[in-house]
């Protein structure tokens, strides 16, 4: 039976199926090839795994991140960015970053952050004299901070799925977001600086302190979302709301950017993305129950246990197959297969599971930068007009600085687990 999962699995794959339809045609196949497994129960396991309280959080994070986008609320975070680093080598690329964290902290999306962020900093990158290829790197990798830094939708899937805090896992991510986003700055400026890519002259107190007033809304969303969560106002899904009801506020009365003409295709690109993720999660459920029925977990950890019971060799070897699985794997269907199968095996070696939420969360935001599937190359592919070949060789250096990361935070669980701990959550 787990044979046919995996070899049909395969096979969809190399012929191109939509993910959530190959996992549950494999599924499908699996069930067959056993032969006395109702397949009532694909519905009922597709069902149950998306009747859940938390996953609303969702999309209504993904309908906030949208509004606060059509509300202008990106172009103002770009502006205070670049108040502050604008004059720097390669000020450009670093506002991409900066921007990137402040819309990750509101979005919880790295497709989202890519798209919001790029479609204004690319363009003006270019026009800079900045290399379109090097332009397009940058805001790739930076806009896989959008799930790294809370609120993250892969952190919510993770914490539903193996019964950790949402709330402990948002604020545990805030380090690991931050230690990434200062070392694509670190990369980005060294290499603008090689190139020559120059800044712009100091900016006056008085535009920093007037792009700051201009964005101070947008900056205080996070902290009322994590602030809420934290001070057990509500729970992260409906703090997901919250930030629904005050992107639209803000968007629509304050800003007065968002548009009633502009809600039809905000709720539809809401729709189609929760459906997506949705699909994903019921199919990726049942696949998930056939490898545990059959106690391939249990297999995999005897396995690899065999072989050594050092964690450091084990986190390395556990840290490699995130990394491949997140290069042709979209990061929920990762998260609903392997988490199961990889979490007996770190809790016997001790491992604490809020720490093995954020290495498995970064690792597959890494493979959201890596081909051939690498979301984010994508979505900047589309906005900056170049193949995925080109942007390909641009994003290695950030690339390499991001695997640095992850050993980092692998091997230092503080990075992960000091702020929770600190607030006793």
């Amino acid at each position: 039976m787990v044979i046919a999962l995996f070899a049909s699995l395969v096979v969809f794959f190399m012929i191109n199926i939509p993910i959530a339809i190959a996992i549950a045609l494999a599924s499908i196949v699996a069930i067959v090839v056993q032969g006395n497994i109702p397949f009532i129960i694909v519905v009922q396991k597709m069902f149950t795994a998306t009747d859940s309280f938390p996953l609303m959080a969702v999309p209504f994070f993904i309908l906030g991140g949208s509004l606060m986008e059509y509300g202008g609320i990106s172009r103002r975070l770009v502006d205070f960015a670049y108040s502050i680093v604008g004059k720097a080598h390669g000020g450009l690329a670093l506002v991409a970053i900066i921007a990137s964290m402040f819309f990750g902290a509101i979005s919880g999306s790295a497709a989202a952050t890519t798209a919001a962020i790029g479609s204004i900093l690319i363009p003006a990158m270019v026009r800079k004299g900045y290399d379109r290829k090097y332009s397009t790197a940058v805001q790739a990798a930076a806009g896989t901070l959008g799930v790294m830094i809370p609120p993250s939708i892969p952190l919510v899937i993770y914490g539903v799925l193996t019964g950790v805090s949402i709330g402990a896992l948002f604020m545990g991510g805030i380090v690991p977001g931050i230690l990434v986003g200062i070392t694509l700055m670190v990369v980005a400026s060294r290499i603008a600086k090689k190139r020559g890519y120059s800044g712009d002259e100091k900016p006056s107190f008085q535009r920093i302190a007037y792009s700051f007033k201009n964005a101070i809304l947008a900056l205080l969303m996070p902290l009322i979302i994590l602030g809420g969560i934290y001070g057990g106002v509500f729970t992260p899904t409906e703090a997901a709301v919250v930030a629904v009801v005050y992107g639209f506020i803000v968007g629509f009365f304050i800003y007065r950017e968002l548009k009633l003409k502009d809600l039809w295709n905000i709720l539809v690109n809401t729709v189609v993305s929760t459906s997506v993720i949705m699909l994903i999660i019921a199919t990726a459920s049942v696949f998930g129950w056939i490898l545990a029925s059959q106690q391939v977990p249990q297999l995999v950890a005897k396995t690899i246990l065999s072989f050594s019971t050092n964690p450091i060799i084990i986190l390395a070897l556990v840290n490699i197959l995130l990394l491949f699985l997140g290069t042709f794997m979209e990061t929920v269907a990762a998260i609903i297969i392997v988490v199961p199968v990889l979490l007996p095996i770190i809790t016997q070696i001790g491992v604490d599971p809020l720490h093995f939420g954020l290495i498995v969360v970064v690792n597959l935001a890494i493979g959201m930068v890596t081909p051939p599937l690498g979301v984010c190359l994508f979505v900047g592919c589309g906005i900056s007009d170049i193949t995925l070949e080109d942007i390909s060789r641009a994003v290695w250096p950030f690339l390499i600085a991001m695997i640095i990361d992850i050993l980092i935070i692998t091997y230092v669980p503080a990075v992960s687990t000091f702020l929770p701990r600190m607030l006793g959550m």
